[in-house]
């Protein structure tokens, strides 16, 4: 008993820091998502001309809380014919997987949980792949015919785009030369160019996969309500439907932090070696003076005293962050002692690596949420032709090329922006190629309709 309690306290010693942002991240997370659905409708709301949830708190900026209270209340049901072990199971098992996760991404230079491993991006990629058993078996438990066709369609669609995502990645893995994430970052500063912009065709190769891996519109097939009346998760209520829910909007996250740490440089800010333009430095704080300032011009008009004093506490929090994104700022300009600039380095790197890490993603997530209300739903066999006739292809001609671009690139001694000059006719020869064999397929595909007999259910 001795030995086990010493080997205990040694290991809390050794890993007391990854345990306590673990354990940070299992806390606040769920909170985070819950925000990010109010965002979501009050997205949809102002798209469709109407103000979205408005009646909990200001502006109704508790709803997630109330949300949260009632699915927690909710009765919990099981059906009767369901296999209980593995229906109570399932779910745990999406949101463990999109947890787990997140472990492996790096959302500052400060700021990761497996600091040391070095197949990060390798370890993202492979446990978030592993929600789709949740997704399966929760189809399969529930003994119905709806959830389980939601759960085939579910395992088919990410056979499809996996695929597809997984080649994209391999375009950025080419420049960067390892699977570390931080190391990936840091190969974006050292050419001065996003990995994005060097292959956007993978970039766009991994938006469309990313979207249809984390079952969102316009790919949203397993949870269609107007087809399976919600799919794989017909069955479940309350606590356990938000599980599937949060490991929803988890996998959402975990896929825009990869396509911004490979794709759009991480937690570095725009052209950071370019000096000229370090006054974007300036940015982060002024952003958020200008929310507090907000915040105050809509105190007056609240009708009750506490929503008042709510805005006032929001608009102090935005100045006090505001003021500690520019400190770092401040001290790294000319007029400061340079003992004192290198010791506020580490801050800046850390605190400004963070907004903008945080900034890229949540502009990821807006545009899943803008596809959401604009761009209707696919049919399945659409879903499956452009993921097999056209992304798929795409990605492997977009990665055979860039090899080949590489290679002339370093004959030629092109770095940083002039690889530019090799990279960019790769992608465009291999949109090209792809957009061929699609429409060589789609013609196919019409020659045989006109020959074959007309189908009176069609």
């Amino acid at each position: 008993m001795q030995g086990l309690t010493q080997a205990t306290l040694e290991f809390v010693n050794q890993y007391w820091a990854p345990l306590v942002c673990g354990l940070a991240i299992v806390a606040v997370l769920p909170l985070i998502v819950g925000y990010v659905v109010l965002v979501e409708r009050k997205l949809m709301a102002d798209m469709q001309a109407r103000l979205g949830p408005m009646r909990v708190g200001p502006h109704g900026l508790l709803q997630p809380i109330a949300d949260a209270v009632k699915l927690l209340i909710k009765e919990d049901i099981i059906p009767d014919d369901a296999d209980k072990l593995v229906f109570w199971l399932a779910p745990v098992l999406s949101v463990g997987a999109a947890l787990l996760a997140m472990a492996g991404l790096a959302i500052g230079p400060a700021f990761q949980i497996a600091k040391d491993i070095n197949i990060g991006i390798l370890f993202v990629v492979g446990v978030s792949a592993l929600g789709i058993f949740g997704i399966v078996l929760g189809g399969w438990a529930s003994n119905s015919h709806y959830s389980l066709m939601g759960a085939l369609r579910s395992s088919a669609q990410l056979v499809s785009y996996e695929t597809a995502a997984g080649m994209a990645l391999v375009c950025g893995l080419l420049f960067a030369g390892t699977l570390n994430m931080t190391s990936i970052v840091q190969a974006q500063h050292e050419q001065g160019m996003w990995f994005g912009l060097l292959a956007p065709v993978a970039f766009f190769v991994y938006l469309v996969a990313s979207i249809a891996e984390t079952n969102r519109a316009p790919f949203d097939l397993p949870e269609a309500e107007s087809e399976l009346v919600a799919g794989y998760m017909t069955e479940f209520s309350g606590f356990r439907w938000s599980l599937y829910f949060l490991a929803e909007y988890t996998n959402m996250i975990v896929v825009a932090s990869v396509a911004t740490t490979l794709f759009l440089g991480g937690w570095l800010r725009p052209f950071p070696r370019t000096h000229w333009l370090d006054f974007i430095d300036f940015l982060p704080p002024l952003l958020l003076v200008a929310i507090g300032v907000y915040c105050l011009m809509r105190t007056p008009k609240q009708p009750a005293r506490v929503q008042q004093l709510f805005m006032l506490a929001v608009a102090g929090l935005c100045f006090t962050v505001a003021v500690v994104l520019a400190a770092p700022v401040l001290l790294r300009t000319p007029f400061v002692n340079p003992l004192l600039a290198s010791a506020a380095k580490p801050f800046y790197e850390g605190i400004h690596g963070g907004f903008w890490f945080i900034f890229k993603v949540s502009a990821y997530l807006y545009f899943f949420m803008w596809l959401r209300f604009t761009i209707p739903r696919y049919r399945f066999d659409q879903l499956m032709r452009l993921g097999w006739h056209f992304l798929i292809p795409l990605s492997i001609i977009n990665v055979l090329l860039i090899g080949i671009a590489m290679i002339a690139g370093s004959y030629l001694h092109l770095e940083g922006g002039w690889l530019l000059l090799a990279t960019i006719p790769a992608s465009i020869i291999a949109l090209i190629v792809a957009l061929f064999i699609l429409a060589m397929e789609q013609k196919s595909e019409r020659q045989q309709a006109g020959g074959a007999a007309p189908d009176p259910y069609a």
